[in-house]
């Protein structure tokens, strides 16, 4: 049993202030029919701590639960966790599940469970690594408690269970659990609020998720990804409609209900629809991202990573996709805009770029032999479709043998986590983006790790990049962590990890009968959610 220490009081208030909110009426859930929706790409993989793939993260909301979780103002509630303690020399955090969790299978949730789950995304998840360099051990208590001992103080430990940034820390069964973190689970069973339906899921063309009947909900209303899950649906299927244009008539016409990434350009046609709501779910928005192959040439050489710097035109991207400027803007800061760790250190090269004649000297101080360098294009994604074409465009004016390697997103996904050599089935460059609510976290983000092979795609190494990483991770409030940001700006820049593309807010669109639709960045709910 836990003691009834004040912290834990306070802890515990926290999961149940709401709880007359909701009337016991309510719980039953359903009754709502079928939602379609089209989101942004297709479903490559169902493990979403096997690939930080958004639409695994999805899919992952949709059946998983997660321990703890960040409401409307980023602040982190208890989810799967009732009550929490941690000792006073900050080294010991004492769990207890809340009752009424279990699987879809029937099977409850356990400690043994959660504990397994940790460890496995810990494996996969950079911010989860880096909590990991810190924990003696995590271990079960009894049925409903666990326990993870540090070696050393780490004020991040709540913050990084709750992140939105991909992978999530969604809670499996112990059996899954244990599956080779470098491998696929290949049984998709969680506790969350909809079940998968495998059966009537036909990959590449539609993903069918089902009420959970059995799921039961946190009591106080629903904030961001935390609080009580209501399930009003009793279906929602993510329709693959490729064609983006194609979708948006489809919404238009009433045959699906959601679009995710409705054309910015036709925006404005939405917006007259009167059975059309047009709406912006995250306002820090996504921030475009290129990654490059830090194991093979050129891009194993620092000149190279610089000439992209100088290379790129962030306002060339944003315009080919999205060409609304009231929805995008420029970017020099490695923390995204609009975020508290925004800086301005070491961003000469931006107010000069694009500079190709600079960009092509570079190329050859690195030493560049002609060589191919892959790009990995995803064709069915409007902005990585375009992103990858600028780049091989602007690669080849200034002499560089660029050559794209043409699949859908599910292919990009696959091939990205190949470290051989690009004429062996590796890669050179691939286009993504991520969040900027995660980009503006040193340590959220997997991709803000340098920590070589055991890092995120591409895999940058950089010592002096690790070593301010953790300096962030304790440094004391939001000043002293922007000092230290700004120093990690100043490396990174030089170094480069990575050519941010362009940041951009994208609304999203939905039959004007739906009410409810949360705003969370990086996750697309569909709990909360009901007809009118």
């Amino acid at each position: 049993m836990l003691r009834s220490t004040r912290r834990t009081f306070v802890h515990g208030s926290m999961a149940t202030a709401g709880a007359l909110w909701l009337p016991k009426r309510l719980r039953a859930q359903g009754s709502g029919g079928t939602l379609r929706a089209v989101m942004h790409g297709d479903i490559g993989s169902f493990d979403p701590i096997w690939t930080t793939a958004n639409m695994t993260a999805y899919h992952g909301a949709m059946i998983y639960d997660t321990l703890f979780a960040l409401d409307e103002n980023m602040t982190p509630q208890p989810q799967m966790v009732n009550r929490w303690e941690v000792s006073d020399d900050r080294l010991t955090y004492t769990f207890e599940l809340r009752d009424g969790l279990g699987f879809s299978d029937g099977s409850p949730v356990t400690s043994r469970d959660v504990v397994a789950s940790i460890k496995r995304w810990a494996a996969r998840d950079g911010a989860g690594q880096h909590m990991m360099q810190r924990v003696k051990e995590i271990r079960a208590g009894d049925e409903k408690t666990f326990v993870i001992e540090l070696a050393e103080p780490y004020g991040l430990v709540i913050d990084i269970m709750a992140k939105t940034s991909t992978p999530l820390l969604y809670i499996m069964r112990e059996a899954e659990a244990e599956t080779d973190p470098m491998e696929q689970v290949t049984e998709y069973i969680g506790s969350g609020p909809f079940v998968f339906n495998r059966d009537e899921t036909r990959q590449g063309v539609q993903y069918v998720y089902d009420r959970n009947p059995d799921y039961v909900p946190r009591d106080e209303p629903a904030s961001g990804m935390a609080g009580g899950k209501i399930v009003h649906l009793d279906r929602v299927i993510y329709e693959n409609i490729g064609d983006s244009q194609t979708a948006m008539a489809a919404l238009q016409a009433g045959e699906i209900d959601f679009m995710e990434t409705p054309p910015l350009d036709l925006i404005e046609v939405l917006e007259m629809d009167e059975n059309i709501t047009v709406e912006v779910l995250s306002q820090t928005g996504n921030v475009g991202w290129l990654r490059m192959n830090f194991l093979h040439p050129p891009f194993d050489n620092v000149k190279a990573r610089q000439a992209m710097l100088h290379l790129l035109d962030q306002e060339e991207f944003m315009q080919a996709t999205f060409g609304n400027p009231n929805y995008y803007r420029e970017c020099a800061s490695n923390f995204a805009c609009g975020t508290p760790m925004e800086n301005d250190a070491n961003t000469e090269w931006f107010e000069r770029a694009p500079d190709p004649e600079r960009a092509k000297e570079l190329f050859a101080e690195a030493g560049y032999d002609g060589r191919p360098i892959t790009i990995l294009h995803a064709t069915n994604i409007d902005f990585m479709n375009n992103s990858a074409q600028i780049i091989a465009q602007r690669l080849r004016e200034i002499g560089i043998n660029a050559e794209l390697a043409t699949s859908d997103w599910g292919g990009v996904v696959t091939r990205r986590a190949v470290m051989d050599a690009p004429e062996d089935g590796g890669w050179n460059l691939f286009i993504t983006w991520a969040g900027g609510a995660s980009v503006g976290n040193p340590i959220a983000l997997a991709g803000h790790a340098a920590n070589g092979r055991d890092g995120w795609f591409g895999w940058p190494s950089d010592e002096r990049h690790e070593e301010l990483r953790n300096e962030w991770a304790t440094a004391d409030g939001t000043e002293a962590q922007l000092e230290v940001a700004r120093q990690i700006q100043e490396n990174a820049w030089n170094f480069v990890p990575h050519v941010w593309l362009g940041q951009w807010v994208a609304p999203v669109a939905y039959r004007d009968n739906l009410q409810g639709v949360l705003k969370i960045p990086e996750i697309v709910p569909f709990w909360n959610i009901e007809r009118v």
